[in-house]
């Protein structure tokens, strides 16, 4: 009876994310770091404050591989946190890491406090590292967001929440995937498995 509810839950979630997406408001343009900065970096140049305020700098994940993903709360994609972790700990031993990113850019689905997002998040079952709650679209989006935005362009910014970034060992982004790509999508994990089988980066 628990899983009939459990499944009649999620089913109705993903139907909420369906009429979110379909009724999608216009997302700001995240204005792209210049062409010439964004080739000199990497994604390890980059520092975010993690989500109990200590630093975060991505250096720490330098040659890992890593799934970047603006997450929240309250959207009809939650459910994916689930997943998101599966994978962590599935590529986790091979040098493999997920990184969330909390944000309430759209209709504002994320909590107000970090220490929200950390209880939700740990209620869920969420151990993966989780970045503070930050902007990851328009012109206030994080550098790491507009390193993005230069790299692959504005048709692979978020448009929602749990929007995907690969980054490589090198610190290279891979590609994106959408919102509507699960963490089980066979795309996803194929070009995870890609990525894993490069050779590691030695350290500085």
């Amino acid at each position: 009876m628990r899983r009939k509810v459990l499944v009649g839950a999620f089913g109705v979630l993903a139907g909420l994310a369906a009429i979110a997406w379909a009724q999608l408001p216009s997302i700001p343009p995240t204005p792209p770091m210049p062409a010439a900065e964004a080739a000199r970096r990497s994604a390890w140049d980059f520092n975010l404050v993690a989500i109990d305020g200590e630093p975060l700098p991505m250096s720490r994940f330098k040659g890992k591989v890593v799934l970047l993903v603006n997450t929240a709360s309250f959207c009809g994609f939650t459910p994916q946190y689930d997943g998101l972790q599966k994978v962590h700990d599935a590529y986790a031993a091979r040098g493999f890491t997920l990184l969330g990113v909390p944000s309430g850019d759209f209709k504002g689905q994320e909590y107000g406090s970090n220490k929200e997002i950390a209880g939700f998040c740990k209620a869920k079952g969420v151990r993966f590292p989780l970045a503070e709650k930050s902007v990851v679209v328009g012109a206030g989006a994080i550098p790491l967001y507009r390193w993005a935005a230069a790299k692959l362009g504005p048709d692979d910014t978020p448009r929602w929440n749990f929007h995907k970034y690969l980054i490589g060992r090198d610190g290279r982004l891979i590609a994106a995937f959408g919102s509507r790509t699960e963490p089980g999508d066979p795309k996803l994990r194929a070009a995870i498995e890609a990525a894993l089988k490069a050779p590691k980066v030695p350290a500085a």
